[in-house]
C-alpha cells in the first residue's frame, strides 16, 4: 500500500531551488499537502523552532553556514524534533569521511543523490514502521522515564516479533546500562553474541568492563572491535576513555585521532583531543585541536567559548603579545550576551594585560571578572570557576577564593575525581589541610541537613521533612544522598496519605533525577517498582 503523507508536516531543507522543487513534486505524488521549504541551515532551524515537523528531508550541503549534519545535531541538542519525527539526510557526497561524519549524528536514514520517488518512499515507509513499533518506548524516553521505557521494551519483546527482536534487545541492553543495571545488560549482550557476532553487543560488553573499572579488559575488547569493525566510531571514543582512566593520555589521543581520520567533521572529538592534550601539556597538539574546534564550531550548536580561552592561554604561555586580544574579541563576537563567554573574556584580558605588564588594565579586567562572577558565577562551568578562584587567590582575595571553593565542593560532593582536583589546587595555594577541612565541613553540613530531615520523618512530620530536604535539593541539586532520601520519604507519604497524580509525578521526577545522578539500579530499582505499584493501585 502506497504511503499517504496527507497529514504529515514536512520540512525540505535544500539550498538548490531545482532540487527543492524535485523533492516537493516527489512528495506531492505521495499526497503530501503541508510542505515547508528552507534554503539554508539557519532557516531550517528557524522553521523547526516555529513548527513541529513529522518529516525533515535535509541536504548535507546547504551552501554558506550550517550544513545538514549541523542542522541535525542542533535540532537534537535543542529538542526541536518530536520523538516520532523522521530526519533523513540527503547528499550527493559519497566520500567515506563525509558519510561517516553524518551518520555519526544518527539520522533516521541517509539518502545519496540521485534517487527516485520509489527509493524515498521505501526509506520513509521503513522509518515510519520503525518509529511506530518503538513509539511506546520513545514516548517514555522523551520524558526521561527510563524505567517505564524498559517496561514497554519488555512488553514488545514478549510479542516475539522476529523482525524487531535484535533492535529491541539492543535498546533493552542500552537502557540497562543507563540505569547501571550491568547484570541485565551483560546477560543480553552475551545471549546476542551466542546468536550473531554483532559489533554493538561486543561494544556493550566493553562498556560494562569500563563501568566496572576493569580498564584492561575494556581496552582489549575495544581494540578487538576496532580491528574487526573499523567503522564502529563509538569504540574509539570508549577506547580513549579507557586509556585516559589508566593514565595513558597518549594512547587516548591516538584513539581519538583515528576516529577523526574516519569522521573529520566531528567537533566534540576535536574538543576532547584539545582537553586531553592540554592535560598532557602537549601544547602544539592542543592548539591544533582548539583551532579545528573553533573552525568546526562556527556554525555548530556545540561551539564553545572554552575553545577560544584554551587556545589563548596556551599561546600566552609561549608568546605573550597584544594580538591575543583579537582572540578575546572573536570570542565575544561568537558568543554575544553569553555570561560564560563574558567571564572567560574578562579572565583572559586580565591574564594577557598582566603578561604584557599593563597592570592598570589587568586590574580593571580582574575587577570585571569578580563582578561578573558575582552575577553569573554559579551558572559557569566548574573548571572556569576553579580558574577564577585561583585568580582571586593570586590577587589576595582569599574570601572570594574560599566562597567559590566551598560552593564547588557543595555542588560536586559526590564527584570524587573533581574533589581530587580541588584538593590539588588548594594544596598548591593554601597548604595540605585546607581542602580536607573544607570538604569535611561541607560533608558535615550535608549530614546535619539529612539527619534533620530523617529525624522529622521518624517523628511523623512528613511535610516538614520534605520541606527541609526539598530546600536542600534546591541548594544542592546534585547530592545523591538527599535525592535518594527525599524519594523514599515521598513513597512513604504516598503509602500513608494516599496517591494523587501530582504526588506520583513528583516522585517520578526525583527517581528520574536519581538515575541521571548515577544512583545505581540496586538502590533505585526497588523504589521505581514500588512507585509503579502505588500508582496503579491507589491513584485517585
Amino acid at each position: 500500500m502506497k504511503l499517504n503523507l496527507n497529514s504529515q508536516h514536512i520540512l525540505v531543507a535544500e539550498d538548490q531551488a531545482v532540487m527543492r522543487e524535485t523533492l516537493k513534486h516527489i512528495l506531492y505524488d505521495m499526497n503530501a499537502q503541508r510542505i515547508v521549504e528552507a534554503e539554508s541551515g539557519v532557516n531550517a532551524i528557524a522553521a523547526m523552532r516555529k513548527n513541529s515537523f513529522d518529516i525533515v528531508l535535509c541536504d548535507y550541503n546547504l551552501g554558506t553556514g550550517k550544513n545538514g549534519q549541523q542542522v541535525l545535531e542542533e535540532a537534537k541538542h535543542l529538542k526541536l524534533l518530536p520523538f516520532n519525527a523522521i530526519f533523513i539526510l540527503v547528499t550527493s557526497e559519497q566520500n567515506p569521511g563525509m558519510v561517516l561524519s553524518a551518520v555519526d549524528n544518527k539520522p533516521d536514514d541517509y539518502l545519496i543523490k540521485p534517487f527516485n520517488g520509489q527509493q524515498l518512499l521505501n526509506r520513509l515507509e521503513r522509518c515510519f514502521m520503525r518509529k511506530q513499533a518503538l513509539a511506546d518506548i520513545e514516548i517514555e524516553l522523551d520524558q526521561g522515564n527510563l524505567y517505564q521505557a524498559i517496561g514497554n521494551c519488555e512488553k514488545l519483546l514478549a510479542q516475539n516479533d522476529k523482525k524487531m527482536r535484535m533492535q529491541l534487545l539492543k535498546i533493552r541492553a542500552e537502557l540497562a546500562l543507563k540505569i547501571s543495571d550491568l547484570k541485565t545488560a551483560k546477560a543480553i549482550y552475551l545471549d546476542v553474541l551466542l546468536e550473531r557476532d554483532l559489533p554493538w553487543a561486543r561494544l556493550g560488553l566493553a562498556i560494562i568492563a569500563f563501568m566496572q573499572a576493569d580498564y584492561e579488559q575494556a581496552i582489549d575488547g575495544l581494540q578487538d572491535i576496532i580491528l574487526q569493525f573499523p567503522m564502529q566510531l563509538e569504540a574509539y571514543d570508549w577506547l580513549a576513555k579507557a586509556h585516559e582512566a589508566t593514565g595513558n593520555i597518549q594512547a587516548a589521543l591516538t584513539a581519538l585521532n583515528q576516529a577523526i581520520e574516519l569522521s573529520p567533521q566531528t567537533i566534540l572529538r576535536q574538543q576532547q583531543i584539545a582537553l586531553l592534550a592540554d592535560k598532557a601539556e602537549q601544547v602544539d597538539i592542543a592548539n591544533k585541536a582548539y583551532r579545528a574546534a573553533i573552525k568546526l564550531g562556527k556554525h555548530s550548536v556545540h561551539k564553545s567559548s572554552r575553545d577560544f580561552s584554551g587556545l589563548a592561554k596556551n599561546l600566552l604561555k609561549n608568546n605573550p603579545n597584544s594580538n591575543l586580544l583579537n582572540l578575546v574579541s572573536d570570542l565575544l563576537e561568537q558568543f554575544p550576551n553569553d555570561p560564560e563567554a563574558r567571564l572567560r573574556a574578562a579572565t583572559l584580558e586580565s591574564e594577557i594585560y598582566g603578561a604584557l605588564g599593563k597592570n592598570v588594565l589587568a586590574q580593571e579586567s580582574y575587577e570585571k571578572t569578580v563582578k561578573l562572577n558575582e552575577q553569573f558565577g554559579q551558572e559557569a562551568p566548574r573548571e572556569l570557576r576553579l580558574e577564577i578562584a585561583q585568580a582571586c587567590f593570586k590577587k589576595g582575595d582569599t574570601e572570594v577564593f574560599d566562597h567559590i571553593m566551598q560552593d564547588l565542593i557543595k555542588t560536586n560532593i559526590d564527584d570524587k575525581k573533581f574533589l581530587e582536583t580541588i584538593t590539588q589546587v588548594c594544596t598548591t595555594v593554601m597548604g595540605e589541610n585546607y581542602a580536607e577541612s573544607l570538604i569535611h565541613r561541607v560533608k558535615q553540613e550535608l549530614v546535619d541537613i539529612n539527619n534533620n530531615g530523617v529525624s522529622l520523618f521518624k517523628e511523623g512530620k512528613i511535610k516538614e521533612a520534605l520541606g527541609i530536604l526539598e530546600q536542600a535539593v534546591g541548594n544542592l541539586p546534585n547530592n545523591q544522598t538527599i535525592v535518594l532520601n527525599i524519594t523514599k520519604i515521598m513513597l512513604h507519604d504516598l503509602k500513608t496519605s494516599g496517591s494523587t497524580m501530582a504526588k506520583v509525578q513528583k516522585a517520578q521526577a526525583y527517581i528520574n533525577k536519581a538515575v541521571q545522578l548515577g544512583i545505581t539500579h540496586d538502590k533505585i530499582g526497588g523504589l521505581q517498582t514500588e512507585l509503579a505499584r502505588l500508582a496503579s493501585t491507589k491513584l485517585k
